[in-house]
């Protein structure tokens, strides 16, 4: 693969859900309405196929169905990038030409999980996965599904290909992130991104590219500008905005007693907003009415504080 050329992504790159009306099908009418939801609200590009989108959960049909709609209704507004995480290398490749043909921004790659890899394997998984990408690759750092975190210096090795353009960290782990971003100091075209909404604005004040926040499937604008305050050292207004994040994640994604609840808190907070439905790819399935109720009235809650105080 020839190195491209990029220009880098900084700011808000929105985790899409995949709005589905059964567990085999896409709910096109929802995704055209989370999208352009996304868009009017300001994030600076969409990922698609992550954890939030429910990857591993859909099959290599609907995985490809999503980045061709998403693409088609996008129409190069945003950049996008496109999850490949699989166990199969081969699967792996097979969707990044996929993205590559609707015209993707880059690919975004955990390590393959089940097998755990060690450091010099997964250097020499992907380095042989970039080998067959035709397109720049972001590495995904995901220990709580993948069992194993990148060593920085792992990640310093993988990216000495200048194909590999950038790091995605959801370990929720602030000092690991900053030693991650310390490594890679000399790269200044290395984008480093972070994955809990809840860290955004201190990362971000620490030299991180942006964030990818979940939360900005619901409420685009709060996360956009709390970047902003962020980017700007506005530290009066970051701490009022991250107020409102702590709020989202304490009313919305606490709901239920397993690890899904971030999950089905954020598709059935989409759903009573009216942008998409709640249905979720099995193993999982929507919250009963009861829990509904709950975060229908946590997100009226923030979405009238949000209006009351316009950020909406």
């Amino acid at each position: 693969m020839k190195e491209k050329q990029l220009k880098p992504l900084e700011g808000i790159i929105v985790p899409l859900v995949t709005p589905l009306s059964n567990n085999d099908r896409i709910d096109v009418e929802g995704l055209n309405n989370l999208i352009e939801h996304v868009v009017q609200g300001g994030v600076h590009g969409i990922f698609i196929l992550g954890t939030t989108g429910e990857a591993q959960s859909l099959s290599m049909k609907l995985r490809e169905e999503m980045i061709k709609e998403t693409s088609r209704i996008l129409r190069n507004r945003l950049p996008l990038l496109v999850g490949i995480s699989d166990t199969s290398i081969s699967d792996s490749a097979a969707l990044a030409h996929k993205a590559h043909e609707a015209g993707a921004y880059a690919v975004v790659a955990t390590p393959p999980y089940y097998f755990v890899a060690g450091q010099p394997e997964l250097i020499e998984y992907f380095e042989n996965l970039v080998s067959l990408l035709p397109l720049p690759l972001f590495l995904y750092n995901m220990p709580v599904h993948t069992k194993v975190s990148f060593d920085a210096e792992t990640i310093k090795q993988i990216a000495a290909n200048k194909n590999v353009i950038g790091f995605k960290d959801s370990s929720a782990n602030g000092t690991y992130l900053q030693t991650v971003m310390y490594t890679m100091r000399e790269r200044r075209d290395f984008m480093i991104f972070v994955g809990p909404e809840e860290m955004t604005a201190e990362m971000v004040l620490l030299g991180a590219s942006g964030s990818v926040n979940g939360g900005a499937n619901l409420f685009p604008e709060l996360y956009v500008e709390l970047y902003n305050a962020a980017k700007s050292q506005n530290i009066e207004k970051v701490r009022i905005l991250q107020q409102k994040v702590m709020q989202v994640s304490t009313t919305i994604y606490n709901k239920g007693k397993y690890g899904s609840s971030y999950l089905k808190g954020l598709k059935c907070a989409l759903s009573v907003a009216g942008i998409c439905g709640d249905h979720l790819a099995m193993p999982f399935s929507s919250f009963g009415q009861e829990v509904r109720a709950a975060i229908e009235k946590a997100t009226t809650e923030i979405q009238n504080d949000l209006y009351a105080e316009r950020i909406l």
